[in-house]
């Protein structure tokens, strides 16, 4: 007997076609899906990059691995910064630098990155790192990030970017696990106003690290932090005196399948998953979908990805890709309320941003402040937007359209992972007929589909697991020495294709949505229901700001469902608000969706990443004891909610 497919149960009948101004001078046009996947992956590979050696067979195939542009010799930093300025582009703005103290701010052209990049990786190669020589970096949202990534990448020593916000105990797991032998860091970072102890949490760290023999540290804050003689070095030490001109420190040519990266991504075991990018085909792919889905247009164009470099969207869409398309990002250091609820709308109007790329979860947090802060700024510089980082809620979507975008701009909802490496399931601006809550299309060269647990693909319209089919060109190269690991967590359960662990269903035009990660689906009275369908009815609620669901055993059931409700800022909880928002739910998706407890809460605990952390609220709904709280952006957020769960007794 098989488990049934997911229900499929909320619909969406809202359509946006691109408009006709938009999809004239689009980078991509309709006919590029017609374009068979080996050559569309060749041309790109092609065109989008510099080789130093051409590459001479397009991919090696021997499943679960994939070898892209085989015989090929590259340098990523080569790419993102000396092609430019040999092509004259030195004065271009890379980064509007944008401090979280308010008016610290600087340009940095292309010419001036470069400079950087080559003094530190002149400094560097003086300590020893060379190809093959394996780097950590625990840096703050600041220049001195991609400096040392690009640096790294200059030289052929593969990275490891542990976000800033980690505990000593998690940057040690990592540099371990990685055989680190640097670590490159700072004194100190900012967030919400307050300092971030990096180099205390890295010397911490470094108790149990003993590979790691040189530690630099960069000046942020400029607070007095202890130095380890013999073992620390400032940065400014390390660029004394070294060349800035390229020419004193050439581009290691690298193999198409050197290791570019590591990025640790949490696992359901302890132990972080390293997840392993290499070099030419994670460019490319980065590259090529920062291109077409965001419709860069690079001599115009302001491009701001509001994620953390440390997470693998800032990777791909604020370090690798951008700067390979010779793109000017905005790159921000702090927090979207910092001092103020408008600061996010002050750096549109301020650097004339033409795209913005955001999680839904911070759009939802503007939904909640209500629309007035933007309303208080210019932002007729937009002329595209996007989501990524889970499924979007179709009336954040609006929202979104609406009030930040002028009920005008196309909308680009992506799906994609770490392992992934660059977007997979997406609109195409000029291309796509959107539609709030679905990421749309494969982008071209990728092939997806849903299943059931047998892996047969459902019909239109059926509901199941997410899939993907054959391999593209930024894929994962496997977890870091653990190819057991890698073959069991995503190739085994439907042999043959990569197991995304997320749900999701086709609609009768080939549409795809996502519903969330398969182990938050939940199982009611045999109805197989996902989270993220009975959250989008939450929010669709006017009074309502920001939902999270999930299931608790239940005897009769087999499972109830629990709703966690953060109102707009005007709305209070009450007992009529909750009859209100259960019987929504009734009306949107059906009686079987309706929650058996809602508990009305100020906050969601969310990670530093602004993911919300359903296996904690699973853990109060469950009434067990909290989990792991250390990525949390704030930890007492969830031990109110739990107090809170307690003193709201369940709906009859």
């Amino acid at each position: 007997m098989t488990d049934p497919a997911i229900e499929t149960l909320l619909a969406e009948e809202r359509r946006y076609p691109p408009p006709e101004e938009f999809s004239e001078q689009a980078n991509a046009k309709a006919d590029i899906y017609d374009i068979p996947f080996e050559e569309f992956w060749e041309r790109e590979g092609r065109e989008r990059v510099t080789w130093f050696e051409p590459f001479s067979s397009l991919l090696e195939w021997e499943l679960p691995y994939a070898k892209w542009y085989l015989g090929g010799k590259i340098n990523v930093a080569y790419n993102c910064l000396d092609r430019h300025v040999e092509a004259g582009l030195g004065e271009r703005v890379a980064y509007y630098f944008e401090g979280e103290p308010v008016g610290e701010r600087a340009p940095i052209t292309y010419s001036q990155l470069l400079e950087e990049v080559v003094k530190s990786a002149n400094g560097l190669k003086a300590l020893g790192v060379g190809k093959g020589t394996p780097v950590g970096i625990y840096m703050g949202m600041g220049p001195g990030l991609p400096v040392a990534m690009l640096a790294c990448a200059r030289l052929g020593a593969p990275h490891t970017v542990v976000f800033g916000g980690f505990s000593a105990e998690a940057l040690a797991d990592r540099l371990n696990d990685m055989r680190c032998e640097i670590l490159l860091t700072q004194d100190e970072g900012w967030r919400r106003g307050q300092t971030v102890p990096l180099k205390k949490n890295a010397d911490e760290a470094l108790e149990s690290c003993p590979g790691v023999r040189k530690v630099v540290v960069g000046q942020r804050t400029r607070a007095e932090v202890p130095m380890t003689k013999g073992r620390d070095i400032s940065w400014s030490e390390l660029v004394e005196g070294q060349s800035s001109d390229a020419a004193s420190c050439p581009c290691e040519p690298m193999d198409s399948e050197d290791l570019l990266y590591l990025l640790y991504t949490s696992g359901t075991t302890a132990k972080p998953k390293g997840i392993a990018h290499t070099t030419a085909g994670y460019l490319v792919g980065a590259a090529t979908t920062h291109h077409y889905v965001f419709d860069l247009k690079p001599d115009t164009d302001v491009f701001w990805c509001a994620a953390d470099i440390g997470w693998v969207t800032g990777h791909s869409y604020i370090v690798y890709g951008p700067l390979c398309n010779g793109a000017t990002s905005v790159l921000y250091e702090g927090t979207p309320d910092f001092p103020d609820k408008d600061r996010w709308w002050d750096i549109v109007e301020r650097y004339g941003v033409t795209i913005l790329y955001t999680a839904p979860t911070a759009i939802r947090a503007h939904m909640k402040w209500g629309p007035e802060h933007a309303e208080q700024h210019d932002l007729s510089s937009l002329r595209l937007l996007g989501t990524v980082g889970e499924p979007i809620n179709p009336e954040a979507w609006i929202w979104y359209r609406e009030h930040i975008g002028a009920d005008r701009l196309p909308v680009v909802d992506t799906w994609w992972q770490t392992e992934t490496g660059m977007i997979m399931l997406t609109p195409l601006p000029g291309v796509t007929t959107a539609k709030p809550g679905a990421a749309t299309k494969p982008f071209p060269g990728v092939e997806a589909a849903v299943v059931d647990d047998r892996g047969q693909e459902v019909g239109p319209g059926g509901g199941g697991y997410l899939v993907l089919k054959r391999p593209w060109p930024a894929m994962t190269r496997g977890i870091f020495g653990d190819d057991e690991r890698f073959r069991a967590t995503y190739w085994e359960r439907f042999p043959g294709m990569y197991f995304a662990g997320d749900g999701a269903r086709v609609d009768e035009d080939g549409d795809f949505w996502l519903l969330g990660r398969v182990d938050d689906v939940m199982n009611v009275s045999g109805h197989r229901i996902s989270t993220i369908e009975v959250e989008s009815a939450l929010v669709d609620h006017p009074s309502v700001a920001e939902a999270a669901v999930c299931g608790r055993a239940d005897s009769l059931t087999g499972q109830a469902i629990v709703a966690f409700v953060t109102l707009k800022g005007s709305e209070e909880a009450s007992v009529e608000m909750l009859d209100v928002l259960r019987n929504h739910v009734a009306v949107k998706i059906g009686p079987i969706a309706k929650p058996a407890n809602i508990v009305f809460t100020p906050e969601l605990p969310k990670t530093r990443s602004g993911k919300i952390m359903r296996r904690l609220l699973r853990d109060v709904a469950e009434e067990r004891p909290l989990g792991d709280t250390t990525t949390l952006a704030d930890p007492t957020v969830v031990a109110e909610i739990a107090d809170r769960a307690v003193a709201q007794p369940a709906e009859e």
